[in-house]
């Protein structure tokens, strides 16, 4: 029940515009229920040409309208009641038009504002989040899950509030008519619904093991998509062909198991309602015989109680979408529940520009709570204007260690201050405006030049872009585009060579013009000539600035200010190139093993 309530809870937004569509939906099945009503004036009346037998005595309105029909000459009823029927029909359907469109404006705003809380949220969690998460599984659940949310909203609940009016509006009528055979019929119809329920349950198990496969499917396209040049390289074609065969299967294995439980349920209902069907015939029928009971109102109590099965089979279907519904509930929910592991304090405050230093003092880190211990111990200071290297074997927490200065996450034990105050208590926008980002791993945005450079910075002249990309060795290849700034440069810049897509890199952070600098291995994974280039943008953008450099090529820090040696998560070493060649220890092994020294 709990799960029902949490996925009507997207409703809650537009219950105005939901109780609309729900009075709407009431007199559409009102209407329909009672169309049936026309076949007792046209089967007593018209063609038997006798006169309309009821056996039970029903409210004096309704009574009164039977002797009216009893009265009107059976010429006059035909000319007349097909006009009658089509009014009815008429208004039927203007009711049926506005139930359906402002259910599925309901459906479309749910979808619209459930997308839109998951992105938020998704764009709100801790970097830790998306190292634990697949890409495919979270476009799943802002893709797939969501639209299996969207047909309930717009079929499911719809059907759900539709069919049970019908029931009650065709109940009414039999009961009108025949009170004890309707009892009796009442007490076998309950009987769908069990097997309906079971299936029910087995769905919601089924569904959320295709969820998972989509989001499989999901992953594996979008791993292959974007690393089709390795696949290609390496000749795995086939062996990627055959994995994502597998993946399909699954699914569509599942699909198979859920269609074939849902097919399961027309012929449960069909066989109710033909034994619902014998027994009103063995039990009425002998009082048509005997005149007790006219053949029109026979027939229109068969009619309503046999109507009855179609609604009881649809909300049989509602409960298998609603089913799957709930397994996609319980997964977006799973995402908005989410918590994230860096929160800004109601209290923070922003910082201005660094004025002394970045300390570190005795910090601690590691990813999770059962994790392995990242950083040990971290004591630091980075004074305003330094330009602090950091070196050391890979896997030894370098780029953990200058995460935590952006504040992408916060350590388990100790504390990073700016100035004096610690990260905790400040604004992550504010402090993250102070600092540029430039690593080895360039992610551009599939737009144009320009959009990649002024990132986040609609008002920005063409002059500034421009003076920026000059800055970072850039201007030149840009002009040689076919649109210049305006070229579009692909899927996370594949139109781009690695030293083009670095200096565009460089550019945005030149435009930025943050004090505080971060250089992650910026120029370890380029060729000489475009390391030349960058390396010349990068001195460029580090005047004047506090920068904090990641290096594997000692050539390119042996001028810091201070260089960090880490070994196993911990400071082993600090100093400059000329003390810590003189002390010996690791930055020297690592030096001369560079340089190639015996």
């Amino acid at each position: 029940m709990q799960g029902y309530i949490k996925l009507l809870h997207f409703l809650k937004d537009h219950k105005k515009l939901f109780g609309c569509a729900v009075v709407a939906m009431f007199f559409s099945s009102l209407f329909e229920g009672f169309q049936i009503s026309f076949l007792i004036p046209l089967t007593d009346r018209i063609f038997n040409k006798k006169e309309i037998v009821l056996p039970n005595e029903l409210p004096r309105p309704i009574m009164d309208l039977v002797d009216k029909l009893n009265s009107i000459s059976p010429e006059t009823l035909f000319w007349t009641l097909p006009f009658a029927a089509l009014g009815m029909i008429m208004v039927k359907h203007i009711f049926t038009f506005a139930h359906g469109y402002l259910m599925n404006d309901v459906a479309q705003r749910v979808l619209r504002d459930v997308r839109m809380r998951l992105y938020e949220k998704i764009q709100g969690l801790s970097l830790d989040y998306f190292s634990k998460k697949r890409t495919g599984e979270l476009i799943a659940r802002v893709t797939n899950d969501v639209a299996v949310i969207e047909n309930a909203v717009s079929y499911a609940i719809t059907d759900l509030f539709t069919q049970s009016f019908l029931i009650l509006t065709y109940m009414v009528i039999a009961l009108s008519i025949h009170t004890q055979a309707a009892l009796v019929t009442f007490l076998i119809l309950p009987w769908i619904g069990w097997p309906v329920s079971r299936i029910g349950k087995k769905l919601k198990k089924l569904a959320h093991g295709e969820q998972e496969s989509v989001a499989d499917i999901n992953s594996i396209l979008l791993e292959t998509i974007s690393g089709i040049k390795v696949i290609k390289a390496f000749c795995t074609e086939l062996f990627e062909k055959q994995r994502f065969y597998q993946k399909n299967y699954v699914f569509y294995r599942l699909k198979m198991k859920s269609i074939k439980r849902m097919k399961f349920l027309d012929p449960i209902s069909e066989i109710f309602g033909v034994i619902c069907g014998i027994l009103i015939i063995f039990w009425l029928g002998r009082q048509v015989m005997a005149g007790e009971l006219s053949f029109g109102v026979f027939g229109v109590f068969l009619a309503a109680i046999l109507s009855i099965i179609r609604p009881i089979k649809k909300l049989g279907n509602v409960n298998a979408i609603v089913q799957r519904a709930l397994a996609a509930n319980d997964r977006i929910y799973a995402v908005l529940n989410e918590e994230p592991t860096v929160q800004e304090k109601p209290d923070a405050r922003p910082v201005g520009e660094l004025k002394t230093a970045i300390v570190f003092d005795h910090v601690d880190f590691r990813y999770g709570d059962d994790g392995v211990e990242v950083l040990k111990d971290i004591d630091l200071k980075i004074n305003k204007g330094e330009l602090v290297a950091v070196v050391g074997p890979t896997g030894t927490g370098k780029t953990t260690m200058v995460n935590l200065i952006p504040r992408f996450y916060d350590p388990v034990k100790g504390q990073v201050l700016f100035d004096g105050v610690n990260l905790r208590d400040v604004q992550a926008c504010f402090l993250r405006s102070q600092i540029g980002i430039v690593s080895q791993e360039t992610f551009l945005f599939n737009e144009t030049v320009r959009y990649n450079i002024a990132y986040g910075r609609e008002d920005v002249p063409q002059a500034q872009i421009e003076e920026a990309a000059r800055k970072a060795y850039a201007h030149g290849f840009i002009r040689e585009m076919e649109n210049g700034y305006d070229t579009v440069i692909g899927d996370r810049g594949v139109r781009l060579s690695g030293g083009e897509k670095q200096r565009i890199s460089i550019a945005r952070a030149i435009l930025k013009n943050p004090p505080i600098l971060i250089l992650d291995e910026a120029t370890s994974a380029l060729d000489s000539e475009s390391e030349k280039y960058v390396k010349e943008a990068l001195d460029d953008l580090m005047k004047g600035r506090t920068v904090v450099a990641i290096a594997h090529r000692l050539s390119t820090i042996m001028q810091a200010d201070k260089i960090l040696v880490m070994d196993g998560g911990r400071i082993v070493d600090m100093g400059t190139h000329d003390e810590l060649i003189e002390r010996g220890g690791l930055y020297k092994r690592l030096y001369e093993t560079q340089f190639d020294i015996t």
